[in-house]
């Protein structure tokens, strides 16, 4: 029988081994062999247990005496992160891909000082629960029955950066990037999923993107099932009329409401009333619109509201799935930034905040995938052993 000593060393070998595959998935990208070298270090970097992931300690961790070589490979080096993103989405949906995948879109802040990190404003920050100086960034991520990882980002660049020639040549901003809606990155997101063949059921949001008014009927034109949520005073069409999404809500008898979890939580599953109540409106055939309410178990005032797209004879469960399915990102922004280094750059260009951005992805569905693999191997879940 195996010691527990072999037992670990095995798994530390099959750490460097799954990690030296995804290395080489990419390595392609990098057409010089030093910079190819450095971006497997820098991935591997990522996910020691370093306490900050900044140049400075991400270049002793690598064993270079100076972050010149990371800062680099960031700023200059040759090399093109959305072919590394592309290839990020593939490893993925061969690991955790599912018929029934839910993309879920949302975006994230990083706090910063200053005025000269491409994109910084005062802006609402949702990690902050504020308007704050900051950095936004939108993200797709993917939510599978095996596991769920990120797929994509996109730097939100305001309008003030927009439109301003000489922030955008300072922080290398692209002559072709111009200013966009959250919801049109979001739109951008997953176009490039579809087209990349990601397999999925439905495309969920809160509000930023449940308001955005290209984005919902560009998904029906795709006939892209969609639960995204929109604010109480969001008007829907009732027959011949127009109500509130409160009013609507509020006309549905109490025992229409059903009690459903909407997936499992840190405390188990999340229990909450549903109801849901056709909408009128032309719809492509046999696809439908419905307004669906989730309220507080506890606090009935408290309810929530989403506008749903769905082919006809979808049962209300398949609905709440959809919508629980949301959380996920609020988990992997926290793990992202808790063990990969998300938020814990120091770059103020346009390439390198993608690029660090993208090595934190692949690092974060590497650990998300060595997960599943310790889950199936060990019978439970649990850490996986880094070296």
């Amino acid at each position: 029988m195996a010691t527990e000593q072999q037992v670990r060393q095995e798994t530390i070998a099959g750490w460097r081994a799954g990690l030296e595959a995804l290395h080489a998935r990419i390595g392609s990208r990098f057409r010089r062999s030093e910079v190819r070298e450095r971006a497997g270090r820098y991935l591997a970097g990522l996910l020691e247990r370093v306490e900050r992931k900044n140049g400075w300690q991400l270049a002793e961790q690598l064993g270079e005496r100076h972050p010149r070589g990371v800062q680099r490979l960031l700023d200059a080096a040759r090399w093109d992160a959305d072919a590394v993103r592309d290839d990020l989405r593939v490893y993925v949906i061969e690991h955790l891909g599912d018929a029934r995948g839910v993309l879920v879109v949302d975006e994230t802040g990083f706090l910063k000082k200053g005025t000269k990190s491409v994109g910084v404003a005062r802006q609402y920050s949702g990690t902050a629960g504020r308007t704050e100086n900051c950095q936004v960034g939108v993200f797709l991520a993917y939510a599978g029955r095996q596991g769920r990882a990120f797929l994509d980002r996109a730097l939100y660049l305001p309008k003030a950066w927009a439109d301003d020639p000489t922030r955008r040549a300072e922080a290398g901003v692209p002559e072709t990037v111009r200013f966009a809606t959250k919801g049109a990155l979001a739109k951008a997101m997953l176009q490039r999923a579809f087209v990349g063949g990601v397999p999925v059921a439905w495309v969920v949001g809160d509000t930023v993107y449940g308001t955005d008014r290209g984005l919902r009927p560009w998904l029906e034109g795709e006939r892209r099932g969609y639960v995204l949520a929109v604010p109480k005073s969001h008007r829907v069409w009732l027959g011949q009329r127009q109500a509130s999404a409160q009013t609507a809500i509020a006309r549905v008898p109490v025992d229409a409401w059903a009690r459903l979890s909407a997936g499992d939580g840190s405390q188990g599953p999340r229990w909450y009333a549903w109801a849901w109540i056709p909408l009128a409106g032309d719809c492509p055939p046999n696809w439908g619109r419905w307004l669906l309410a989730r309220r507080s178990l506890s606090d009935p005032s408290e309810v929530a509201y989403y506008r749903v797209f769905a082919p006809v004879g979808t049962p209300l469960a398949e609905m709440v799935r959809a919508a629980g399915s949301r959380w996920v990102i609020e988990e992997g922004f926290e793990r992202a930034k808790g063990e990969v280094g998300l938020d814990q750059y120091e770059v103020r260009r346009w390439d390198a905040w993608h690029r660090h951005i993208t090595f934190a992805l692949l690092a974060h569905a590497y650990l998300e995938v060595t997960r599943l693999a310790a889950t199936r191997e060990g019978g439970k879940g649990g850490e996986p052993t880094r070296t």
